[in-house]
């Protein structure tokens, strides 16, 4: 399964992970500095928040381009069962 985002959708992932890198840089810095545990795991969380919704995000787009494969009855060779389990096991690995 090959993913391919387009316009809207790609920059929208690419902003969110983009923001999840600088939250990253910023935690980095704060702990260097010695700042306060409260505002390290606060930005921490934000940043792993920015990373689960780019996934969320990349997987979305996986399930709406296999489903419209199905619709369309593009074969290639997958099986659509064993192409759904792949599918729920990407999306389980960000629950």
């Amino acid at each position: 399964m090959e993913l391919d985002l387009a316009g809207a959708e790609l920059k929208a992932v690419l902003n969110r992970l983009r923001r999840a890198q600088g939250q990253i840089s910023g935690v980095i810095r704060m702990i260097e500095e010695g700042r306060d545990c409260e505002e390290v795991v606060t930005q921490l969380a934000a940043a792993s928040r920015a990373l689960d919704r780019a996934g969320f995000a990349i997987i979305a787009t996986g399930l709406q381009q296999c489903l419209t494969d199905i619709e369309n009855g593009r074969k290639d060779g997958e099986d659509p069962h064993a192409m759904r389990a792949r599918l729920e096991k990407l999306f389980l690995s960000l629950a």
